[in-house]
C-alpha cells in the first residue's frame, strides 16, 4: 500500500487556482452569452437616393461610404477618392444643398437625400459658371482634386451670402463679405497638389463678381 501523501494548502496556491477557475469562468460565460445571442441584422441595405434629379436605388453593405457608392455602384466616378479620411476634399459632393466629405459619410445615413456630384453641376456643351471660371483662370492642373474644388467653391458663395461665418469673420453682426481671406479660410479643406491655389482663388472670385 502507497505511503500516503502530504498535502498542505498555502495561500500562493490557492490564489492561482482561484484565479485560474475565474478566468475560465469568464471565457465559459463570454461563450454561453454569445451562443444565445439574438442574431445580427442584415449586413445589406438597399437605400434610395435623388443623385442629380434622377431618382436611383441601390444595395449597399451597410459599412460602403456614400463616395463608394457613387463610385462603385452608381459608376459616378466625377467624385474622387484622395485620402479616404476626409483631409483632402477630393471627394466633396453635396447632399442636400450642404457640402459633405463624402469618404466620411455611410451610404445608409442618406436613405431619401438629394445628392449632387459634379456630373450633375454641367456639361462640356453647357458648363456651370463655377466650371467656366475655372477654365478661364487655369484653376487646376493634373485635374484629380478639381470636382471636389468646384463642388466647395460653388458653396463657399452660398454660405458666405447666407451669412454663415468663418473662423476669420470679424463681425458677426455684419454682413459677410466676400474677401480673399473669407474664400481662402472656407476653401482650406480641399488640397490642390500642384499648388494653383490663387486660380482657384481667381476663378471664385470672379464668379462671386459675375454672381453679385
Amino acid at each position: 500500500m502507497p505511503p500516503p501523501i502530504e498535502f498542505q494548502v498555502r495561500r500562493r496556491t490557492l490564489l492561482a487556482g482561484s484565479a485560474a477557475a475565474a478566468v475560465s469562468a469568464g471565457f465559459t460565460g463570454k461563450a454561453g452569452a454569445q451562443s444565445g445571442a439574438t442574431p445580427a441584422g442584415s449586413e445589406t441595405t438597399t437605400v434610395s437616393l435623388t443623385v442629380n434629379g434622377e431618382a436611383r436605388e441601390v444595395t449597399v453593405d451597410n459599412r460602403t461610404t456614400l463616395l463608394d457608392a457613387l463610385r462603385e455602384h452608381l459608376q459616378l466616378t466625377g467624385t474622387k477618392k484622395g485620402c479616404d479620411h476626409g483631409q483632402c476634399g477630393a471627394c466633396t459632393c453635396s447632399v442636400n444643398g450642404n457640402r459633405v466629405n463624402s469618404c466620411l459619410s455611410l451610404a445608409v445615413m442618406h436613405d431619401g437625400d438629394e445628392i449632387e456630384t459634379i456630373e450633375g453641376i454641367g456639361t462640356p456643351e453647357a458648363m456651370d459658371p463655377m466650371q467656366t471660371a475655372f477654365v478661364e483662370n487655369d484653376g487646376f492642373q493634373c485635374g484629380y482634386c478639381t470636382p471636389g474644388q468646384i463642388q466647395s467653391a460653388r458653396s463657399v458663395i452660398e454660405e458666405i451670402r447666407a451669412g454663415i461665418p468663418s473662423h476669420v469673420t470679424g463681425d458677426l453682426t455684419a454682413e459677410i463679405a466676400i474677401t480673399d481671406e473669407e474664400i481662402r479660410e472656407r476653401m482650406s479643406g480641399n488640397i490642390c497638389r500642384c499648388g494653383a491655389y490663387s486660380n482657384i482663388l481667381a476663378a471664385i472670385t470672379q464668379v462671386a463678381e459675375e454672381s453679385a
